[in-house]
C-alpha cells in the first residue's frame, strides 16, 4: 500500500483550497489516471467514483476555506503542508510510504515539513515530495483527481449560493472577474467566497471605489 497526496485550488481568488489523499495498492488503481488538469471534468468524476467505491482504497480530503487563506499569520506553503498532512493522516497507517506533490519551490523542505506535520497527528510515515508528482506517480494522480473533484463540487455550491456562475475562481477566468466586479458594484464589498488578500479581489474593490468617486 502507498499513499498519494496533492492539492487543488492553490492559486484561485475565489473558493477553498482542497487537499486529497489516496491510500491504495498500485494494482488496485483505475486505469487512465493523470494530472487532474489533463482530464475532462467528466473523466475526473468517473475516476473519483471508482476510487471512492473500491473496497480496498481509502480516500480523504481536507479543505482550507478562504478566511483561513487570508489569515495574516500563515502563507500558502504552510497551508499546503497542513492540508496535505490532514488528508494523509485520515488514510495512512504507521510505516506507510507517502508520495506528495511538493507545494513549495523546495521539494526537500516540503517533504520535511509534511513529515513533521503528519507526525504531529501521531503517525510516523516516510514521505517523498516531488514537483510534478501528479504526472509521474499514479497514486498522486489519484489524489489530484480526488482534490480537484471536491474543489469543483464546492465551487458548484458557491454558484448555487450566489445564483450565478462564478467561474473557476482563477484570476485569468473572465467569468470570475466579471462576477467579482458585479458583486462589489452591487454590495460594496467582496463576497464571502473571495480571498480578500488576493490582488484580483483587491483590484475589484479599488476599481469599484474609483468608479464611485468618478460619479461625483
Amino acid at each position: 500500500m502507498v499513499v498519494g497526496a496533492d492539492e487543488a485550488g492553490k492559486g484561485p481568488a475565489l473558493g477553498p483550497m482542497v487537499a486529497g489523499a489516496v491510500r491504495a495498492a498500485p494494482a488496485d488503481l483505475p486505469a487512465g489516471l493523470d494530472d487532474s488538469k489533463q482530464l475532462s471534468a467528466a473523466r475526473r468524476e468517473e475516476l473519483a467514483a471508482d476510487l471512492r467505491e473500491h473496497p480496498e482504497i481509502s480516500v480523504a480530503t481536507a479543505v482550507v476555506p478562504s478566511e483561513r487563506i487570508d489569515a495574516p499569520e500563515t502563507d500558502m506553503n504552510t497551508l499546503g503542508v497542513a492540508a496535505q498532512a490532514e488528508a494523509v493522516a485520515a488514510v495512512a497507517v504507521p510505516g506507510d510510504d507517502v508520495v506528495a506533490d511538493a507545494a513549495d519551490t523546495d521539494e526537500a523542505r516540503f517533504g520535511r515539513r509534511l513529515t513533521d506535520a503528519i507526525a504531529e497527528s501521531g503517525l510516523e510515515v516516510a514521505v517523498t515530495a516531488e514537483h510534478g508528482a501528479d504526472e509521474t506517480h499514479a497514486i498522486v494522480s489519484a489524489a489530484s483527481v480526488i482534490a480537484k473533484v471536491e474543489r469543483d463540487r464546492r465551487m458548484a455550491e458557491i454558484d448555487a449560493e450566489y445564483d450565478r456562475e462564478v467561474g473557476s475562481g482563477y484570476p485569468s477566468d473572465p467569468t470570475t472577474t466579471e462576477f467579482l466586479a458585479a458583486y462589489v458594484d452591487e454590495h460594496g464589498e467582496l463576497p464571502d467566497c473571495a480571498r480578500a488578500t488576493w490582488a484580483t479581489c483587491e483590484d475589484a474593490l479599488a476599481s469599484a471605489e474609483q468608479s464611485g468617486l468618478s460619479d461625483f
